[in-house]
């Protein structure tokens, strides 16, 4: 048996190293598609948590809420309605983004969208409102004294940022649905090793688990050394 475990891992680290084009073509399509959701996302996703983190305005709890609970909405649940809003009679069926990568992008900001929103909010509530305004008052534009606080608040924002790419990078139910596993297009990593485990291809999943993992390993580091440079400054 263990025998049969260390050739797996031979074979997982070979299809990696060799540069397999299946392996390496669904790595790429993982990655690509969850940073062009990362990206896309961001900037509104953050100015939206500032805002509701420093104003009070009719209907801010409902909608602190509702972004609440869209986290934790499972990702099948938000691949069907993505599915339903793509689908040739849909609302955007016009676009025909259904079994694309285009149509997986949307689904992943749909989910990446609440977690990013949430945790800002968070972060931004966690700091001095006077450091906007002060910023404000100096004369600086709403979008510079935004900045100036974002600065100040990296690390936890990094944090979410983090937070929310690692839960598009994993989900498999909206990627499954809207992306259809087409390999050479639509098929990530999550979806990928759930396929070839089904088909007892287990060298293949663990290639493609073992590059997850490598990159959890280099995030938590990274991270680990982001806080302990922040940590004397807030001492």
């Amino acid at each position: 048996m263990n025998e049969g475990w260390l050739a797996l891992m031979q074979q997982a680290f070979s299809l990696l190293l060799s540069l397999d084009p299946d392996v390496w073509s669904i790595i790429s399509v993982s990655f690509s598609v969850s940073f062009a959701a990362l990206i896309i996302t961001l900037i509104p996703s953050i100015v939206l948590g500032f805002f509701l983190a420093s104003y009070q305005f009719p209907g801010r709890w409902f909608v602190t809420n509702i972004v609440q609970t869209l986290q934790s909405i499972p990702t099948v649940v938000i691949g069907l309605l993505a599915y339903l809003l793509l689908t040739r009679n849909g609302p955007l069926g016009d676009l025909r983004w259904l079994f694309t990568q285009e149509g997986m992008i949307l689904g992943q900001m749909m989910i990446c969208a609440p977690v990013l929103i949430a945790l800002s909010q968070a972060a931004f509530s966690s700091i001095d409102k006077r450091a906007y305004e002060t910023s404000r008052t100096l004369g600086a534009s709403w979008q510079r004294a935004i900045w100036t606080v974002c600065r100040e608040l990296r690390v936890p924002l990094l944090l979410a940022v983090i937070a929310a790419f690692s839960r598009i990078l994993t989900e498999v139910g909206c990627s499954m649905m809207v992306g259809g596993n087409i390999l050479h297009h639509t098929r990530n990593i999550p979806t990928a090793i759930a396929l070839e485990t089904s088909k007892g291809d287990f060298a293949q999943a663990i290639a493609l688990g073992l590059v997850l993992l490598i990159l959890a390993i280099v995030i938590n580091f990274a991270i680990g050394s982001l806080r302990g440079k922040a940590m004397p400054r807030s001492q």
